[in-house]
């Protein structure tokens, strides 16, 4: 199935990010030894960070594969593309974390660190199943044009 750029970007943004609120919520509040009251505020905080931050990374990470005419997300490229949107995350995410749970630094990043491998895993996992539902857009206008 392919969607317009715009529209596939945001039926990703909407089902990450669902999936993500809950499962976050669920490892904050172990993280944390806190209850889901406590824990909820605070993933849906990060998701809407997220929201925001994965629409304009995701867009941009788009624009240069199509301006490199890339076929294919290898595992190389799914890697580095989970990767740098984690980094940019982690910068976002451990303020938060420090303001919300009354932590420092280190124990903010070692929540951080835990659910960084968390949403790795998920990122790629997610990102190559969506992938396979919903072809990319130029994918689709190159078969067609050959």
């Amino acid at each position: 199935m392919t969607l317009s750029p715009f529209k596939r970007r945001i039926v990703y943004v909407t089902v990450f990010e669902i999936v993500a609120i809950i499962s976050s919520t669920f490892v904050l509040m172990k993280l944390s030894n806190s209850e889901a009251s406590d824990s909820l505020p605070v993933a849906m905080m990060v998701s809407l960070a997220a929201i925001i931050w994965n629409f304009v990374y995701n867009t941009a990470f788009e624009t240069w594969e199509e301006r490199r005419q890339i076929a294919e997300r290898t595992l190389l490229i799914r890697s580095v593309h989970a990767l740098i949107f984690e980094v940019g995350l982690v910068l976002i995410c451990l303020p938060l974390y420090m303001i919300w749970y009354h932590v420092g630094l280190l124990q903010a990043f070692m929540m951080e660190a835990a659910l960084l491998v968390f949403f790795l895993i998920y990122n790629f996992v997610f990102t190559f199943i969506f992938d396979k539902i919903f072809t990319l857009p130029y994918h689709y206008k190159s078969a067609s044009a050959s």
